[in-house]
């Protein structure tokens, strides 16, 4: 049976309380980053799809407050906040999701693509579930190598309805890969619900045939994210049992920026960005405990208003990918026959003379 982590804090007593300020001010970072994203694609400065971390800002910071610096990541589309907890600065990531050359991956990717090899943060996925076998197989090289770290493989709900998600779990306990399967659990796979897309709702279920275990996580609380990664993750280094983790959270708009959200009835999202909202909530429970005061929140929320203003300037100020290195950066080693730097100069020179 499931031990369930319960989200509520009896007190804060034993915790460091940099490390809390730490966690408010990256989710606060994460809150206002994705805003102000979603203002720069009305804006037309980023194209493309873009999918905001809103709601989310708990799950995420406290997956990565659990994670040393050994560990890999891999991500689904929706990893604008991962990235920012992983350490990468705003304006890199910025800057990539209006596709200038100063972005983490150099204009190439965009916003369901950001990657940084330095912090071991290994993509965002645009195909559902892509990212999963890959993980298992960063896990496996792990345990084969000998080399400390474990993987974790962020997902969405929907992803637990593909065959790769299973084949993975499969290979995984087999294979004794230490690897977390990290279900954000929003309630909606796109516009369809758990309930209704899933036979088996309870997500962290879903590892039994194979003998993995799993727990459900209130996503909304940093705390009991960051506490039952750190102990999972231990026991995959260790014991190289991979397990599952069925986060829930709350989405506070819809599926991607353009997504007007009318499948969900109107009253249950203004109630669920009133209670759910776990920036606001850890707010309260720092000044609850008289861990900070409202000038820190006030001090803090400037400076975080000063960082994404600075990333948004330093991402239109950068310069755009040159068209001459088109071809750059296709394989990791040489492939015969392959567009090479000289066709795309002559295509440049074919364009500027006129077709």
């Amino acid at each position: 049976m499931v031990k369930v982590q319960e989200a509520a804090r009896a007190g804060l007593e034993h915790e460091n309380i940099e490390d809390l300020k730490h966690y408010y001010y990256q989710m606060l970072l994460i809150r206002r980053f994705e805003e102000r994203t979603s203002e720069m694609y009305v804006k037309a400065r980023i194209g493309g799809y873009c999918h905001l971390n809103l709601g989310e800002e708990a799950t995420i910071v406290g997956l990565m407050a659990a994670l040393k610096p050994e560990d890999y990541i891999y991500t689904n589309y929706r990893e604008h906040g991962y990235i920012l907890a992983r350490g990468v600065p705003p304006g890199p990531v910025m800057a990539e999701l209006f596709g200038k050359e100063t972005g983490v991956a150099r204009g190439r990717g965009g916003s369901m693509h950001l990657f940084s090899r330095e912090h071991n943060f290994m993509g965002g996925y645009a195909i559902v579930g892509g990212q999963v076998p890959l993980a298992v197989g960063a896990a496996y090289a792990l345990r084969y190598q000998g080399k400390p770290g474990v993987v974790v493989a962020q997902m969405g709900d929907g992803t637990t309805n593909i065959g790769a998600f299973y084949e993975s779990l499969n290979l995984a306990k087999l294979w004794r890969c230490p690897v977390l399967f990290f279900i954000v659990n929003n309630g909606y796979g796109m516009g369809t619900s758990v309930e209704m897309g899933s036979s088996e709702p309870d997500l962290w279920k879903k590892g039994a045939s194979f003998r993995i275990h799993g727990e459900r996580i209130d996503g909304t609380d940093v705390l009991a994210v960051r506490d039952a990664v750190r102990r999972l993750r231990e026991r995959a280094e260790t014991e190289g049992e991979p397990a599952i983790l069925d986060v829930v959270s709350f989405r506070f708009r819809g599926h991607s920026v353009i997504d007007a959200d009318r499948y969900r009835d109107p009253e249950v999202v203004r109630s669920g960005r009133e209670h759910h909202d776990p920036v606001r909530n850890f707010a309260a429970l720092l000044l609850d405990h008289d861990i900070v005061d409202d000038a820190w929140l006030k001090m803090t929320a400037e400076r975080v208003e000063r960082e994404v203003q600075e990333a948004i300037d330093f991402a239109n100020a950068s310069p755009d990918p040159r068209f001459e290195d088109l071809y750059e950066n296709m394989y990791a080693t040489p492939v015969p026959n392959t567009p090479r730097r000289e066709d795309a100069l002559q295509a440049v020179r074919i364009n500027r003379g006129g077709w």
